[in-house]
């Protein structure tokens, strides 16, 4: 009998002998090692092992007089026979065979260096493509010696009846004598001394393929695992990573308030410094070199399986090295099994009071009574259909998860167990809600939507909804190019999954109001800013030395989020165009903006660029705008320039671009110019020539031939971009761009609130139409009817 494996000798064809984890080691150590994927090395007992353990003690009849018969929506009973079935288990004695190989492999494993060592569970049945739930069985770290691994194994085994787990079987019709279980152990790498986290392949919440999700925080990966804490998170973007370019889409500094350490005997928790909160806990190169290792691991697993293979996997930085390891890897089970040919959008039709916000786990929308639950206790509280609302939930909340409309919970980031289970169970959850066991009141009716990208909420009350279906895969493209105005990066990998030809507008602006705030003249002043504002710009900026490089690096991420969803389809961002009194209410930006009378024909658009007192702000767009296309390789941003007003003005942004490294022309570079002046319409041919097409802003474009100020609720009645003036200047606007050889959409409002006027734009042969993502579809089903006529 063999009852004792080294992962090196080990693969995924062994998963009936060390179950779905160890087995990924041994395929990790076999296949990615050679590659220059690190792996700690360490060895497993088999499934034979166990089962001798079970013959020896009499405990395959306890397990089958406590579970014969379980009901498991009654909690205090599971609870019961789990808690009688570990009992025995921890009693019963360890094969003096199997204990002295268990000790014979560790004394070889530590033999010169550290005696540490991790001792993890890996049941038949777990981790395996068809069935896998967070921490099934439980983990021990930082075990030194003989008699403490001895003991862990024996906690290993028992493990395997936890609640979480029976329930888990159960329910999917395993019997609970069928699986066994396999305890690997594996040298620990001193994360304690660095950092560890959760690594996913795969967009967690949209399902997107072409990004690595990188989280991370001080200390043992545990923390990260059980959502104790919130981590910091990075986004890298597979495409171009292979090409040699460096794309992190974004970086998220998590609040990693405490983490896990190495104790006596065991583990324990500690405050982390202010200090270390404030800064990541990877540098950029590490981030990569996580990345890169990802996706060798993806590719590894994809080939093995014959088909796509997102991997969810666990990583430690060692602080002693400073070297980073794989400590686990298997294959992501929810995401990736979802269908590509079909999508469904939750929308809210109404509005509540939000009494919470976090991370949203998921895109839909759910509305249940809370129910606080403070401890594995209280469980029994809890009713079919609540939504529990607790600090964090670990894998015993499993038999209430399964049963709960959402989850909140205070603590724990997108890789954390409740955001896990709750994408397993599919349901939405908001984590890392801070003060949500505070805020939130036990029996009250809550609305908790995802539906806003990154940021999950809490409604007070009932908050009407509803869910739109769409077929992706009967849908035909149109002559005429549907592409979407994009706003919010978060939101840009869920939407990028609807059928368009890419992004017609992206507006900076958004950009800089939710991911910046602060007026880019007041982090180029910062030192000599007086004191309060400069402590109010460094509580927004913290962890940027460099002040300027804070607006840079935000703008970048920004942008690339949106341009990396939607490649390698065109994306169209505008460059800054904020009114003055628009820049006024970021932070600071009262002492950089005049006064205006009117600042919709104020210094807007292009008449800042090059003004002495914006070049320098200017610069540092460009500055992240060639990050995105030069340093992330994203090449498919196309820039456009707003309110344009003359052809000499539009002659000397080209020129400004290009002193700041953005040719027209170079590296696939295109230029567009905004359509929302006269002059632009009127001039569309020599407008033209200069740039590589224009896009039509149909609201300023009807302010401004009709006379009409939009903000200016007395005269809302005479606003219509149907008038006949505004129709004419468009018609002039596509004749004299197509006599120039040019290409000619429009970004503006009206064709997302008019299907008439859609319809007549394609009549005059605009060459596309950008529309908000609600009326895409819609768009795109007129478009294609009109065109068959």
């Amino acid at each position: 009998m063999s009852r004792i494996r080294w992962f090196s000798d080990l693969s995924m064809d062994d998963i009936g002998q060390v179950g779905g984890k160890n087995a990924s080691l041994g395929e990790l150590v076999q296949g990615l090692v050679p590659l220059g994927v690190r792996v700690p090395d360490g060895f497993a007992t088999t499934a034979d092992a166990y089962r001798e353990l079970l013959a020896e003690n009499g405990l395959d009849a306890v397990v089958r007089d406590h579970l014969g018969d379980l009901d498991l929506d009654d909690v205090t009973r599971l609870q019961r026979a789990g808690a009688a079935v570990r009992a025995a288990f921890l009693e019963a004695r360890l094969p003096e065979r199997l204990a002295s190989e268990l000790l014979e492999a560790y004394d070889r494993l530590v033999a010169g260096g550290a005696t540490e060592v991790a001792v993890r569970s890996s049941a038949t049945a777990e981790d395996l493509p068809d069935a896998s739930f967070a921490g099934q069985q439980e983990t021990f770290l930082a075990v030194s010696g003989h008699d403490a691994l001895l003991d862990r194994v024996r906690r290993c085994f028992a493990s395997l009846f936890t609640d979480r787990a029976i329930s888990y079987r159960a329910e999917r019709g395993f019997d609970q004598l069928a699986v066994a279980l396999s305890v690997g152990v594996q040298r620990m790498v001193r994360s304690d001394l660095g950092a560890a986290g959760v690594m996913f392949t795969i967009d967690t919440e949209s399902g997107a393929p072409d990004v690595v999700l990188v989280t991370g925080a001080w200390g043992l990966g545990e923390s990260v695992v059980q959502g104790t804490v919130g981590p910091d998170e990075m986004v890298v973007f597979k495409p171009t990573l292979a090409t040699g370019k460096r794309p992190i889409l974004r970086h998220t500094l998590g609040a990693k308030e405490t983490r896990m350490v190495y104790a006596e005997g065991g583990v324990r928790t500690e405050d982390v410094p202010l200090a270390d909160r404030r800064r990541f806990v990877l540098d950029d190169d590490q981030v990569l070199d996580l990345a890169r290792m990802g996706v060798a691991i993806e590719a590894h697993y994809s080939a093995r399986h014959g088909t796509w293979t997102p991997m969810d996997i666990e990583w430690a930085l060692d602080g002693r090295t400073g070297e980073l390891f794989i400590v686990q890897a298997r294959p992501e089970t929810v995401r990736s099994r979802e269908s590509r040919t079909s999508v469904d959008r939750w929308v809210e039709d109404g509005h509540g009071k939000v009494l919470a916000t976090g991370r949203a786990v998921g895109a839909s929308i759910a509305t249940g009574t809370c129910r606080l639950i403070t401890s594995t206790a209280e469980l029994h509280r809890f009713q079919d259909g609540e939504i529990p609302v607790a600090s964090r939930t670990d894998p015993d909340w499993e038999p209430v998860m399964r049963r709960s409309a959402a989850i909140v919970t205070d603590h724990g980031g997108r890789t954390c167990h409740a955001a896990i289970v709750a994408r397993e169970l599919g349901v939405p959850a908001v984590v890392g809600a801070d003060g949500a066991t505070s805020t939130l009141t036990d029996g009250a009716l809550v609305t908790v939507s995802c539906a806003h990208g990154a940021e999950g909420r809490v409604y007070e009350g009932a908050v009407p909804f509803h869910v739109e279906h769409t077929d992706l895969g009967t849908l035909e493209r149109p002559h005429t190019k549907v592409m979407m105005n994009v706003g919010t990066p978060s939101e840009a990998l869920g939407l990028a999954r609807l059928p368009c030809d890419g992004v017609g507008l992206a507006r900076q602006e958004f950009i800089v109001s939710a991911d910046v705030g602060v007026h880019p003249g007041a982090l180029l002043a910062f030192d000599s800013l007086d004191p309060e504002l400069r402590e109010r710009v460094e509580a927004v900026t913290a962890g940027w030395v460099d002040k300027p490089s804070f607006y840079v690096d935000r703008l970048a991420e920004g942008v690339a989020q949106i341009a990396a969803a939607f490649w390698p389809r065109p994306v169209t961002v505008r460059l800054s165009d904020f009114k003055t009194n628009e820049y006024r209410r970021l932070l600071g930006g009262e002492a950089y903006e005049p006064h205006e009378e009117n600042p919709m024909i104020g210094w807007r658009g292009a008449s800042r660029y090059a003004d002495p007192a914006f070049a320098a702000a200017f610069a540092l767009e460009c500055r992240a705008l060639r990050r995105v296309r030069s340093d992330m390789g994203l090449t498919n941003v196309r820039l456009m320039v707003p309110f344009c007003r003359t052809l000499d003005e539009g002659r000397k942004v080209l020129d400004l671009l290009a002193s700041h490294g953005l040719v027209q022309g170079e590296d696939g570079l295109e230029v567009w110019v905004m359509c929302e002046i006269p002059s632009n319409a009127l001039l569309a041919e020599q407008f033209a020539t200069l740039f590589d097409g224009l896009s039509i802003g149909s609201n300023d474009l009807t302010q401004l031939t009709l006379g009409v100020d939009r903000d200016n609720e007395q005269l809302a009645s005479l606003f219509d971009e149907n008038d006949a003036a505004v129709k004419a200047m468009i018609r002039v606007a596509i004749e004299g761009c197509h006599r120039a050889g040019k290409p000619i959409g429009i970004c503006g409002q009206a064709p997302s609130d008019h299907p008439g006027f859609a319809a007549w734009l394609v009549e005059q042969g605009i060459d596309s139409l950008s529309v908000t993502p609600d009326v895409v579809l819609a768009v795109t089903e007129r478009v294609l009817a009109l065109e068959r006529r």
